[in-house]
């Protein structure tokens, strides 16, 4: 959840607004430039309108695969050159995907916002994307595959709540998507892509911190500006069936031997209201040592080694997760009655007043912390535009979380909270990784 900076004051808080100028260029390409200069340093960061949702059910792991492969070297950027330029100038850089948006962005030294803007406008225009290239970045993927996932105890639980979630929706699958199907792919089929997502009018450029706007605005056009307007990308929607029975599925996990209590109910699209106070029902649950959750099956009780909620809100729809790793004899099935039981509180009786301010407060803390850094306010600029349709999210969404009322709070969790709405996985070591 991303929110706009705030200050507090003798017990409440005020928005500290965030400035911000946009535009958009001729070639349909998004601008939105913050000043900032309480350090010199500068952000340069595009985010495109692509995840993992927009790949083929043949060829999933593309957007992912992208975020790797286009750090490869363009025209004028040599192979293997693009980290070293950086390092060089006394930046830093990174990339992340997910099932929605793919983002990438430099920190430099506010004396190198030309080099910043330069190097992402060839990323975007002249990207090389060949075969040595996809088969270096394969690897590489495998591995992370590796790392992250498969060797990783849980590393599959948000996976395989999906595919068991998710049955029409490209959510699905897995955002790092499938080895087999990059394998398979041609060359032909990643330039393919690149072309078709990679393009102005499906990004959003965004330049925060130490900057002077006219000289940002004269670089941001002479070199983003040349770059021709990509074909208009045609969306499928995609409608899930409301959850009406109890899912029920299993998966063994050769990295575990404690069994995962997982229980996930399908929720709304992020920008919905409903996802909002369901943010807050999480918090209210498991946010904590003194999380109702926490401090009944952990504490007090003790039969969980860890107890947790968490919604996993994405631009279509979201997730709210459930999970627990049962102690000494206890069972998952134990820890899903416990849960429920708060669940049903929460459900047919207002949260005490008490209970209402100490997760207010939480949340002025949040908002405080939010935006604390200059890469955050810009990843947060750019995904309030792209995602959300109104960058002034950011000034605004805190209100938002304040105006939400104890009644709202039990008719959400009455609403989307019922057993007969959900997944229960049985995340479960394999047979000759149980605990004896």
């Amino acid at each position: 959840m991303a929110i706009g900076s705030l200050s507090l004051l003798g017990g409440s808080a005020t928005a500290q607004k965030v400035a911000f100028q946009e535009f958009t260029l001729d070639n349909g390409m998004h601008v939105i430039l913050h000043q900032d200069k309480s350090a010199p340093v500068v952000i340069t960061s595009v985010m495109y309108h692509v995840g993992a949702k927009d790949e083929r059910p043949d060829r999933t792991g593309f957007a992912h695969f992208f975020e790797h492969l286009l750090f490869e070297g363009t025209k004028n950027i040599g192979r293997g050159e693009w980290f070293k330029i950086v390092t060089a100038n006394g930046g830093n850089n990174n990339a992340n995907t997910t099932d929605d948006r793919t983002y990438y962005y430099e920190v430099f030294p506010s004396n190198n916002l030309e080099l910043g803007l330069w190097m992402e406008s060839e990323r975007l225009m002249h990207p090389v994307i060949n075969e040595i290239g996809v088969k270096t970045q394969n690897e590489v993927v495998k591995e992370e595959k590796r790392l992250r996932v498969d060797n990783r105890p849980y590393g599959n639980l948000i996976a395989e709540v999906k595919k068991n979630m998710f049955f029409k929706h490209p959510y699905r699958w897995a955002t790092i998507g499938s080895m087999e199907h990059l394998d398979a792919a041609k060359l032909e089929e990643f330039q393919a892509f690149n072309k078709k997502f990679y393009s102005p009018n499906n990004s959003v450029l965004v330049v925060a911190g130490d900057f002077e706007y006219d000289q940002a605005k004269k670089w941001i056009n002479q070199y983003f500006g040349p770059i021709p307007k990509g074909e208009t990308i045609k969306r499928e929607t995609f409608t899930e069936e409301p959850i009406i029975q109890t899912i029920k599925a299993s998966y063994e996990d050769a990295n575990i031997k404690i069994p995962m209590m997982v229980t996930a109910y399908r929720t709304p699209s992020m920008k919905t209201r409903d996802a909002r106070v369901l943010d807050m029902i999480s918090t209210y649950l498991s946010d904590g040592n003194s999380s109702k959750l926490y401090k009944k099956i952990v504490d007090d009780k003790k039969m969980a080694l860890q107890i947790g909620a968490f919604n996993y809100s994405l631009e279509d729809y979201g997730m709210y997760i459930l999970y627990g790793l049962p102690l000494g004899a206890n069972t998952t099935e134990g820890l899903i009655k416990e849960a429920d039981e708060e669940i049903v509180k929460i459900q047919t009786d207002l949260i005490s007043e008490k209970d209402f301010q100490k997760l207010k407060n939480k949340y002025e803390n949040q908002f405080v912390n939010n935006n604390g850094t200059i890469e955050g306010v810009a990843e947060n600029l750019a995904s309030y535009y792209l995602l959300y349709g109104d960058v002034n999210l950011i000034n605004t969404e805190a209100d938002i979380y304040r105006s939400i009322t104890r009644e709202e709070i039990r008719d959400v969790a009455k609403k989307y909270l019922n057993p007969n709405q959900r997944l229960v996985l049985d995340y479960i070591p394999t047979k000759d990784k149980a605990q004896n």
